[in-house]
């Protein structure tokens, strides 16, 4: 049986000598690791369910979300990982190394056709090296600690090619950019994608993580590039060992195939709010910033801080902007203090920050505030995710010219005039709602009043955001569910127990965090019902036993918001008692009727 790369890389992982897509297999996890954030949940599961690690060679903690400590919170979680690491004789990549994903390719433990889990969201970006990395929540990770292995459904798989000559100039940052434009955040959604081509198989290991990091924001379970020589030379140098090439079979079968034309790519950026909300640089000439970043696991590696250097040098930053810069890792740090780079950082202007994840996950630099407009190289500008304020994603060289110039450019525009900031008006739209039944953890049918929010793409910082991961207690959650979701940042005072969501495509996209479910248990509400869902999120429902359907379409069902629904998990049908009208959902899968039934994953 031929095999896709991710089907290669499941097999050789489980005791099948083939999977297709569709299959629930146990995965073995060579790596498995945790963050600052979500590493002290990992512990608290660990250690309320008496669970003891399977390899401790294969476990560790990676503290890259707040390097400095910055954050109480942080500093106690981190401390709590530092204790249980000491006493159960874990490794720790603390605070002075840099992303945890980068330090997994670093140091050679993940490369062509390995596998890692992590509390980190973009794992997937160990696509660039060939290798198969999945975000998880909590109770994944402390599973996998626990057992070496997670269950795991087998994705469909999808091939994309670009075709002709890439245009000079043209950023690896642009081209996943591109590709957002053209696919969006759900139309690959629950996808593997594998990426061809001549252009492909000459990119750096450094434009494959970007690419790889960002398939994330595509919706996709993973983004694998096959390794070129120079990959593969690099994963054996770390790994201190031969690395052999895993590829897909020529003859494997794809779902889905597309044929791009890499030279009609252009220059693009994100809009504020989504990051396949994409446009060209010049669309956006001359939108004024407060702000610039540079760094993240997207865009933090040395040939970033080159691109970003070469516009720098010799410039001043615009009066007025503030230009952040945050390496992906310690080694980057030190290759940009011996090359010169950080000399022509502060000569710049710019504010020069260690090693990790900045602004992501209310991390330790980057952060904007309300009204500020930033323009960053991260892969997320959700509303929230940076800060306050109004974020827009492009390359690093993009980035640099435009806090030279104060507006968003491109680097051949540098020298216009320097513009004002400007202010933006926030403005916010509450619900109402009235109260309805609820049921226990294992009922099979249950009734309630719906909430119907006409919204694709609602990530977990609009559900519940960064600034609480700190908090581990369940009941503390409920109260921040949806406080950063437009028009909903009452709900939870509003919400009653019984309560049914209803929401439309890709709910639950974006970080790994396990709150964004338990908010909702929290709450009482009875179950979520969506189109489609982000791949951890839906992982992490159902190993927390709340329920979730997903369904074809609405249309037949004529909902309105308050309408009274009944859902029945083990059948899929989905009544309105208000209308007299039902559809078919997709009923619990096996896996998913039994961790219910059991009240959960442990």
């Amino acid at each position: 049986m031929s095999l896709t790369l991710i089907e290669k890389i499941i097999a050789s992982h489980s005791k099948y000598k083939n999977v297709k897509p569709g299959d629930i297999v146990d995965v073995f996890m060579d790596v498995r690791a945790a963050r600052d954030f979500g590493g002290a949940n990992v512990v608290k599961n660990m250690q309320d369910h008496g669970l003891s690690l399977e390899d401790k060679s294969r476990t560790f903690f990676t503290f890259d979300c707040n390097p400095t400590g910055s954050d109480q919170k942080y500093a106690i979680n981190q401390h709590k990982c530092r204790i249980y690491a000491r006493e159960e004789g874990v490794r720790v990549y603390d605070i002075d190394n840099g992303i945890g994903t980068h330090t997994l390719m670093h140091e050679g433990l993940t490369f062509s056709g390995s596998t890692a889990v992590t509390t980190d969201s973009h794992a997937n970006i160990l696509g660039a090296v060939g290798a198969f990395g999945q975000g998880m929540g909590d109770q994944d990770i402390a599973a996998a600690w626990a057992n070496g292995k997670v269950w795991f459904k087998v994705p469909k798989s999808a091939k994309i090619t670009l075709n002709g000559t890439r245009p000079e100039g043209l950023s690896a940052k642009d081209i996943v950019l591109n590709l957002l434009d053209h696919f969006g955040a759900n139309s690959l959604l629950g996808y593997a994608v594998e990426l061809y081509g001549e252009a492909v198989d000459q990119m750096t290991l450094d434009e494959r993580i970007t690419i790889a990091s960002m398939g994330t924001e595509m919706g996709v379970i993973t983004l694998l590039f096959t390794p070129n020589e120079e990959v593969i030379k690099y994963s054996s140098e770390r790994a201190g060992r031969e690395i052999d090439l895993v590829k897909a079979d020529p003859d494997a079968a794809y779902e889905e195939s597309y044929e791009l034309d890499l030279s009609a790519f252009i220059p693009r950026v994100s809009r504020p709010g989504a990051p396949h909300n994409t446009a060209t640089v010049m669309q956006e000439e001359g939108t004024p910033i407060d702000s610039a970043f540079i760094g993240s696991c997207t865009n933090g590696r040395y040939e970033d801080m080159v691109a970003a250097a070469d516009v720098l040098k010799g410039n001043t930053i615009a009066a007025g902007i503030v230009l952040k810069i945050v390496p992906a890792t310690d080694e980057i740090w030190k290759q940009c203090l011996e090359n010169g780079l950080i000399k022509v950082f502060k000569d710049s202007g710019a504010m020069l920050s260690n090693a990790g994840c900045a602004g992501c996950a209310a991390g330790q630099v980057g952060q904007n505030g309300p009204g500020e407009v930033t323009i960053s190289t991260g892969n997320r500008n959700f509303p929230g995710k940076q800060g306050k304020g109004e974020v827009y994603l492009a390359s690093p060289a993009v980035v640099a010219a435009s806090a030279l110039a104060g507006f968003i450019t491109d680097p051949s525009r540098i020298g216009l005039s320097k513009v004002k900031d400007i202010e933006k008006a926030i403005t916010q739209a509450p619900v109402t709602g009235e109260h309805t039944t609820s049921a226990n953890a294992t009922t099979k049918v249950v009734s309630g009043r719906s909430w119907y929010i006409r919204e694709d793409n609602i990530d977990t910082d609009m559900i519940f955001h960064n600034r609480y991961l700190s908090i581990t207690d369940i009941s503390e959650m409920g109260q921040y569910a949806f406080d950063n979701l437009e028009g909903y940042e009452n709900f939870a005072k509003e919400v009653k127990e019984g309560d049914i969501i209803v929401v439309q495509k890709n709910f639950g996209s974006g970080s790994s965090r396990q709150q964004a479910v338990d908010c909702f248990k929290a709450l009482g509400v009875n179950c979520i019902l969506a189109e489609s869902y982000g791949a951890i999120y839906e992982r992490n429902a159902i190993n927390a036993a709340f329920p979730i359907l997903a369904y074809d379409s609405l249309q037949d069902l004529s909902l309105e918001n308050g309408d009274m629904l009944e859902v029945n998990y083990e059948s899929g049908e989905i009544k309105n008692i208000t209308k007299g009208t039902s559809i078919q959902a997709n009923p619990f899968s096996e896996v998913q009727m039994d961790i219910f039934q059991k009240g959960g994953l442990f």
